[in-house]
Parts: C-alpha cells; sequence; structure tokens
C-alpha cells in the first residue's frame, strides 16, 4: 500500500510524509490506549527518516537514517500525514536549512524535543501536525512546569516559546504517570556512539 501511495504520489509531483513513532520504553504497551506514552517520531520522505537528538555542541542535531530503524528505538508504528510538493534536490535544501533551527544544545525533553521537530517538519511540508499523543507527555509536562525536577523545568522565556510549536490535540487527560527522568532524558541524547551510526544533517545558514 505504501508503495502504490509513493508511486501515484510521485507521478503527481507530489511525495508522501509519513511519521514513523518509536517506543523508548515497554510502559507504552500499558498505558497507550489511554492516549498516554513516551515516544521518538522520526519523518519519513524521499526514502530517509529523519529526526532530531541532543549534543553538547551549536551545531544541527538534526540526523538522517534508515526508515524504521533508529538505533536505540523499538519501532512501533507509521502514520501517513499527507503529501508534500518538495522534489527529493529542493527537499534537501529545506532540511538542511531546517537543520540550522535545531542545534543538538538547545534540544530540551519538554519544549523542544524530537517529537516538536517531528511535528514542525510535518506541519510545514504538508500543513498537517502529527497526532496530539506522540508528545502529550511533554505538553503536561509545559502545564505541570512547577512539579518537574529544577533540570528539566523551562524558563519564562521558553514557556512563552511553546507557541513556536504545533500541537494537536485530541483529549484531555487527569493521569498521573511516574516514569524515571534520567532514563527517559538519556534515551533522547545522541551519544558518541550513535553520532557515528547515524548521518547528521548538513545545516546551511539563511
Amino acid at each position: 500500500m505504501g508503495g502504490a501511495i509513493s508511486v501515484g504520489a510521485a507521478a503527481t509531483g507530489e511525495y508522501p510524509v509519513v511519521l514513523n513513532v518509536y517506543d523508548l520504553t515497554p510502559l507504552n504497551n500499558y498505558v497507550h490506549w489511554c492516549g498516554l506514552g513516551i515516544f521518538h517520531s522520526a519523518v519519513e520522505v524521499h526514502g530517509s527518516e529523519y529526526s532530531f537528538g541532543a549534543h553538547d555542541l551549536p551545531t544541527s542535531g538534526v540526523f538522517e537514517v534508515e526508515p524504521k530503524s533508529c538505533p536505540g528505538f523499538l519501532y512501533r508504528s507509521s502514520i501517513f500525514i499527507g503529501l508534500t510538493s518538495l522534489h527529493p534536490l529542493e527537499f534537501r535544501d529545506f532540511i538542511q536549512r531546517m537543520a540550522s533551527e535545531y542545534h543538538g544544545d538547545t534540544y530540551h525533553l519538554i519544549s523542544k524535543n524530537c517529537n516538536h521537530f517531528t511535528d514542525d517538519l510535518s506541519t510545514r511540508l504538508t500543513g498537517k501536525p502529527i497526532p496530539g499523543w506522540v508528545n502529550r507527555l511533554a505538553k503536561l509536562g509545559a502545564f505541570c512546569n512547577c512539579l518537574l525536577p529544577e533540570s528539566m523545568r523551562l524558563e519564562s522565556t521558553e514557556t512563552k516559546n511553546l507557541t513556536d510549536y504545533h500541537f494537536s490535540d485530541d483529549s484531555n487527560l487527569t493521569i498521573n504517570d511516574n516514569f524515571d527522568d534520567d532514563d527517559i532524558e538519556d534515551k533522547h541524547l545522541l551519544s558518541e556512539s550513535s553520532v557515528s551510526e547515524n548521518a547528521i544533517v548538513k545545516e546551511v545558514h539563511r
């Protein structure tokens, strides 16, 4: 089915944009039914997958891997988001420019994580955001900022920047779950070994 969409879209000058979702913890199998979970996500377009991770340098944290095979995460599902009119060369220029907006040292688990990146990328390419449940835990964390560990709290300036990111919310939640914050954050970091396995997207400044 995916191949049929790709061939048909290419014939009309439009290309599929797919969100690939990964589990960060086995707990997702128990809480996903109620709209919660801890997920990593990436956008698949033109045969490659793009996401955003943290490192200590003021350079791009956007990286490219083979679809559905991001190291360190367990693939869960793929969601068709929409179509883009950017052909491969146009998209390469686009993603390199976008990479300059997502430096590894600006990564924040609550305000600027991999799911914020994929939501932004999907919206720019198709006009449609990613499903709200993918990044709902970060959104709840932003609303409950005062309850978070100090290292994860948003400063007032960072809270204002939340409006720069797109959220799709489809339900209200009142459930509290306890997760190991250190374990969650470690899963989002690009270690030296993972950087060597992944292709960091070269950024182009505007």
